[in-house]
């Protein structure tokens, strides 16, 4: 074997050996969990945990589902769909790519150490890896990079039309908005 092989053999063992990692660490998170499966069960079962959580409804848009899963005691959850999936939030005027699986770590108005979720910013896919209610300001959820890099949008922004209408009236005491 000659000299670069080596280095290329080597360079590309270590990457594998992560990956055992990174399943054999993602089954251990996953150990006692509440598994559903078959789309309509998923969808009423995300619906839900956003719910509990206080995220409004069309923050993660998913597509597809088959299977969602949550370990209580650690917070962690999964949602698998059957195939990537991107959407255009018109609102914020983003476009977010959702990877066939989406994980993360969830507490009352947060989720974070996420991962399967990127928004497009400037030409370059930027993976997010937490969300969160902005504790200063109730009206707004903030997105995070790996980074810390943030950016905050109106809550509005990812409700449905039924939330909205609930939440300018219960905002508005009662007087609607025209918008």
């Amino acid at each position: 074997m000659c000299v670069y092989s080596l280095i290329i053999y080597k360079t590309i063992r270590p990457s594998n050996l992560s990956k055992k990692y990174y399943f054999s660490k993602m089954a251990n998170n996953r150990s006692g969990a509440e598994i559903v499966y078959g789309a309509e069960d998923c969808y009423k079962h995300s619906i839900e945990l956003l719910e509990e959580l206080g995220f409004p409804r069309g923050v993660l848009p998913l597509k597809d589902l088959v299977e969602c899963g949550r370990v209580r005691e650690t917070g962690f959850v999964w949602m698998k769909q059957k195939a990537p999936y991107e959407h255009w939030f018109e609102a914020t005027n983003t476009r977010v790519s959702y990877a066939v699986e989406v994980t993360g770590f969830v507490e009352k108005g947060k989720m974070k150490k996420m991962t399967g979720i990127k928004s497009k910013q400037m030409l370059v896919w930027v993976p997010i890896s937490e969300m969160c209610m902005d504790q200063n300001n109730p009206d707004k959820i903030t997105f995070k990079t790996p980074v810390g890099i943030g950016k905050s949008f109106p809550i509005t922004s990812f409700m449905t039309n039924q939330e909205k209408d609930k939440y300018l009236q219960s905002h508005n005491n009662g007087v609607k908005l025209l918008l």
